[in-house]
């Protein structure tokens, strides 16, 4: 174990709480980042690494995908992603040694917390079927093992490989390059359980499953809608970009069920502003809605606006929707025929209310509806994200500069990773294209998503399981169910730059294979390698790292799978035709083989060259829907939204300030008054009352489905309750620790993403002597 290293974990005993603020990040952003900077890497190596982030001559966060402007500050990164870098550039390692002390059991019991504060993998590690540690290895030995148990396969379909949104871009298509080699489709990724609800809408709506905007169009806008998002925590930069747009003369809306403290006042700590004179007040309105009541929220406004370009007229753009789009009549009858209490009672929000919120968009020459998981882990969210986009198509606010749909990705490559192949059902001009490229067949059959993943596993018809980053485990919904399911296939591979659950919930036998990380210098064929990876706003550009690896051997994400194909498709008939070994060693010849592959990649090294970034061509932006009829689609969406049985609440899962994703960087969540632990429920102080709790009480969270053979149910023990300003009948708890309530059948329509947002729970107090927490104002 690393000095500095903690020895235990979360201690929830320790938890206080604290009425939570009304601004975000100002000098305790500033602080907060550079203590946990200084803890992980000390000063020097802290302040030659946090100059780089985001430089043009440096490397892309391993946080979020917020794209960066032209002009970089010198401090071009926000506290979170200062964190993230920490994590990843620390000076602690796991060795060896480190898991020859520690037993697979022993390691199971450690939280996610501890886990993560061990340090860098340094080894290639096998356990071996029956043994109690994992030992270390070549990386022949690991990479032949793998192989071989490819290779012995009765059907490629027995084999499913995930992929984490920090792949880069050269990773990512060479990965889904070995897999399609391999005879499958089963390309599982972090999307499927955050934003494929958006790329699903996006996809049947405008052609395009991305983002319309550019962050000039965010700066431009007149309007700003920002639902279910929490930029303070998430993508603190973002809230840079909307400062200057509210320079600019803009509103900015914000629909949440929770009041977030960066959505309140943002204090820039780049400018004497923001430390000095208290920041930027950014919403000028804050919608408080219920639980999955988004799409009765747009759908309010579509009927207001119709209902007003009945009466008066120039409401509408005629122009525009006669040109560009279909379906305009089906939507307005289809929303004629929804009722105004349906949509108050969906929403929480009076009708006076949602017609003055109609009314900004009426008012508004400029709008962009901007979104992240508040929208998309519904089962309902297919839906809900078509009916925004029918609000702004009515108006015309696709395709015009300051307007249009802006989803939030959040890993910082992500969206590129999709742009590379990482999908389960590519479309056919890219397969056949990347069948032309490299002379072989590659499958058509729809694969495996992450739902469709874990149902193969449980079902005993998966036998290797390969990660590319993240932590599978800790991601996925129904813990148990995903735990049970791995540990029924015959192998778990996971290719990581540090110690996660995921590494102990394994088959009979498992392989970490270590890589470099954003932050590493990657040194291969005699010369620095770089990669690239695509932003929220289709933009490409390169990331190179200075640090020195973990490990001299350390192999990147590029020359693992590089290496691992070679081996899986020697002498095999049919294969890809690549030079697997002129591809590890030169990621130039990966960025060709892209550019004949993917559209809108050509010219792709020269365009990358001396910090540049380029645009990836996007239809909608241009007015030029590649959708089949050519047209931008209204859609006539039936309301939906959660009804919530006496006695019960309905849960969202979300993330703390010390959080990304399943990383969990400290104990806090600052934002939120929470100090110290994780294992809280944020209730209504209604609800509190209506069920006989107090505040401070610890409870157990039970979840309840309906289940094909009967009711379902899955339970989280020992929150504690904090009362806290939501919506009666709704409450929030911390993921990945409330992942466990997620039913695996539960899922959005269309999508199939896990419904993290929308979890009816009941609530048992427990019969435990813990001290409750300490308020502390």
């Amino acid at each position: 174990m690393a000095t500095g290293a903690p020895t235990d974990g979360i201690d929830e005993s320790e938890v206080r709480v604290a009425a939570p603020p009304t601004s975000a990040v100002g000098v305790p952003a500033v602080r907060h980042a550079l203590q946990m900077s200084v803890a992980q890497m000390g000063v020097l190596r802290s302040a030659q690494t946090l100059r780089r982030v985001n430089q043009k001559d440096g490397f892309d966060c391993p946080g979020c995908a917020w794209p960066e402007e032209e002009r970089r500050h010198v401090a071009e990164f926000c506290e979170n992603g200062a964190k993230a870098v920490a994590e990843e550039a620390t000076l602690r390692r796991v060795t060896p040694e480190f898991f020859a002390a520690h037993s697979v059991a022993d390691l199971a019991g450690r939280d996610d917390y501890w886990l993560g504060q061990q340090g860098r993998l340094t080894d290639p590690m096998i356990l071996d079927e029956g043994a109690t540690h994992y030992r270390p290895a070549t990386w022949d030995e690991a990479l032949r093992l793998v192989a071989d148990e490819l290779r012995g396969l009765e059907s490629p379909d027995q084999s499913v490989f995930y992929t984490s949104g920090r792949t880069s871009n050269e990773a990512a298509f060479l990965y889904q390059l070995m897999v399609r080699g391999i005879g499958t489709n089963n390309l599982p990724d972090c999307s499927n359980m955050c934003h494929e609800s958006s790329g699903s809408a996006l996809t049947q709506t405008l052609g395009v499953g991305k983002g319309t905007v550019s962050l000039d169009d965010i700066h431009d806008a007149e309007l700003l809608i920002i639902a279910g998002q929490n930029p303070g925590t998430n993508h603190p930069r973002m809230l840079s970009a909307v400062e200057k747009a509210k320079q600019r003369g803009a509103v900015v809306v914000a629909v949440n069920p929770l009041p977030e403290a960066g959505l309140k006042r943002f204090k820039n700590p780049q400018t004497a502003h923001g430390v000095i004179a208290g920041g930027t007040a950014i919403a000028d309105e804050f919608v408080q809605i219920r639980l999955g009541g988004d799409q009765a929220l747009f759908q309010a406004i579509g009927k207001h606006l119709l209902e007003v370009e009945a009466r008066v007229g120039g409401v509408v753009d005629r122009t525009f929707i006669d040109e560009y789009t279909a379906g305009f009549d089906d939507y307005r009858a289809a929303v004629d025929q929804v009722a105004w209490t349906d949509l108050v009672e969906a929403t929480g929000v009076p009708e006076t209310r949602l017609r003055a919120l109609a009314d900004r968009f009426r008012e508004s020459e400029r709008t962009i509806v901007c979104w992240a998981m508040g929208l998309t882990q519904h089962k309902h969210s297919v839906a809900t994200l078509r009916d925004v986009v029918n609000v702004l198509l009515l108006r015309g606010d696709i395709g015009r500069p300051g307007a249009g749909v802006c989803p939030v990705r959040g890993h910082s490559n992500v969206q590129g990773d999709r742009t590379m192949g990482i999908y389960e059902k590519m479309p056919e001009a890219f397969l056949a294209a990347l069948g032309a490229e490299f002379g072989f067949d590659p499958p058509r059959r729809p694969g495996f998503d992450t739902v469709a993943s874990i149902r193969a596993m449980r079902d005993g018809k998966v036998r290797v399981f390969m990660g590319m980053g993240g932590n599978f485990v800790s991601a996925a919904p129904d813990t148990a169910v995903t735990e049970a399911a791995l540990r029924r296939t015959r192998l778990t591979v996971q290719v990581s730059t540090k110690l996660n659950r995921s590494h102990v919930v394994t088959g009979p036998r498992a392989v970490i294979l270590p890589t470099l990380g954003r932050t590493d210098r990657d040194t291969r064929g005699g010369r620095e390698q770089r990669v690239t990876v695509e932003d929220s706003m289709s933009s490409v550009h390169a990331s190179r790292g200075r640090l020195r690896p973990p490990s001299d051997d350390m192999l990147s994400e590029v020359a693992i799978v590089s290496r691992l194909s070679a081996l899986v498709f020697e002498g095999e008939p049919g294969a890809p035709r690549a030079d697997w070994e002129r591809l590890e060693q030169d990621y130039a010849a990966v960025r060709r083989h892209i550019s004949h592959v993917v559209p809108g990649f050509d010219r792709f090294e020269e365009r990358i060259e001396k910090g540049r970034s380029f645009r990836l061509p996007n239809g909608a932006r241009d007015r030029a829907f590649t959708t089949p009829s050519g047209r931008a689609h209204f859609t006539a969406n039936a309301l939906e939204y959660p009804h919530i049985p006496a006695g019960r609440l309905l849960l969202q899962t979300l993330r703390s300030h010390d959080q990304y994703n399943t990383t969990i960087y400290g104990k806090d969540d600052r934002y939120r008054g929470i100090r110290g632990g994780r294992r809280v429920v944020f209730v209504s102080p209604v609800d509190i009352d209506a069920f006989g709790l107090s505040d401070g009480d610890l409870v157990d969270l039970v979840s309840e489905w309906p289940g094909a053979s009967g009711p379902l149910e899955r339970r989280a023990e020992a929150f504690r309750v904090v009362a806290y300003d939501t919506p009666v009948g709704n409450a929030a708890a911390y993921y990945p620790e409330t992942n466990v309530l997620v039913p695996l059948e539960s899922v959005a329509d269309v999508s199939g993403t896990p419904t993290s947002k929308s979890v009816i729970v009941r609530i048992e107090r427990r019969r435990d002597p813990a001290a409750a927490p300490i308020v502390e104002g």
